[in-house]
């Protein structure tokens, strides 16, 4: 079966929530209410070919036996097949719109800029989120930056060998992949294919290994051109269908109920990982977990969602 992937308006009912949102993830200012998505319809899914790009495992890898894949390189995770003209497939919710599962995704943002403010004590990071995720036993995809592995690498190699989270790729630098983008800085297209394969690499030397060929844009921002940008990359793009509002929310409650009252059978969650952007999103998963439970939701990675 092929994968459709067709132009439609950015979601007017979600704009308001997105805008804040994907403000947090280090952007400013306000997207074009114009601006045209290209949404994936999952209809089947394909082991990863290779790792993307300059990530992928090598025949002859210094990590032991032939063939063995390279720490931080993407795993064996379902892929969505190209889109038309071989673009990056986009995925944004399951196809099975029945069994009630959920991904809960956390957007670990830093950009290039950034290690001043870290160094001056900002914290970019968010290390009680990730116990109360293992504590409540909650399987997560975590969409990192390369510049956030960098300046957390122990965290880095603590989500990336537990078996609980998968680490994707939110780019290296968190700038835009097309523009206008809430404010933030362009990439052109060879330098955002490089970006991917940096923060890949990033993760790699911090000594993840449970890396998957998934890719999310800054800001959730793409275009044709982005999708063509990264069509050798062989990474599938993830978006969303559940904003949460974490960004720069103080009232978890706020968070809580409006992700309850957004996800459906199949849904994507996009949170985030960051004290300074997203303080209360730890104390609204407390709320949240026990509650979509007691609804009969499972939860799961973005892995098993497009593998389904």
């Amino acid at each position: 079966m092929t994968i459709s992937v067709r132009k439609v308006a950015a979601a007017a009912a979600l704009s308001a929530a997105l805008t804040a949102s994907l403000a947090g993830c280090g952007g400013s200012g306000t997207q074009d209410a114009g601006r045209e998505a290209r949404l994936g319809t999952p209809a089947a899914s394909a082991p990863a070919a290779s790792a993307p790009g300059s990530a992928a495992p090598s025949p002859s890898s210094s990590s032991g036996a032939p063939g063995a894949p390279l720490a931080g390189a993407p795993g064996k995770a379902p892929t969505l097949a190209p889109g038309p003209d071989g673009l990056t497939p986009v995925f944004e919710r399951a196809r099975q719109h029945t069994d009630k599962t959920v991904a809960l995704t956390f957007d670990a943002d830093m950009t290039s800029d950034q290690g001043p403010r870290a160094a001056g004590g900002e914290r970019f990071d968010n290390p009680q989120l990730i116990s109360t995720l293992r504590t409540l036993k909650v399987p997560s995809t975590i969409f990192m930056t390369g510049r956030w592995a960098e300046e957390y690498p122990d965290q880095a190699k603590s989500i990336g060998t537990d078996p609980n989270f998968e680490i994707a790729n939110h780019s290296y630098s968190h700038h835009a992949f097309t523009s206008p983008c809430y404010g933030l800085p362009a990439l052109d297209g060879a330098a955002a294919r490089a970006d991917v394969d940096r923060a890949f690499a990033a993760f790699r030397q911090a000594g993840a290994v449970n890396t998957v060929p998934y890719f999310r844009f800054p800001g959730g921002c793409y275009d044709d051109p982005a999708l063509r940008a990264l069509s050798t990359a062989k990474v599938t793009a993830v978006q969303w269908d559940v904003v949460s509002g974490d960004a720069f929310a103080k009232d978890p409650d706020a968070v809580a109920e409006q992700v309850l009252a957004g996800v459906k059978p199949g849904s994507v969650v996009v949170m985030h990982c960051t004290r300074s952007a997203a303080p209360v999103t730890e104390e609204a998963i407390r709320k949240i977990v026990p509650e979509l439970r007691k609804r009969g939701y499972r939860f799961v990675k973005v892995s098993e969602l497009i593998g389904t």
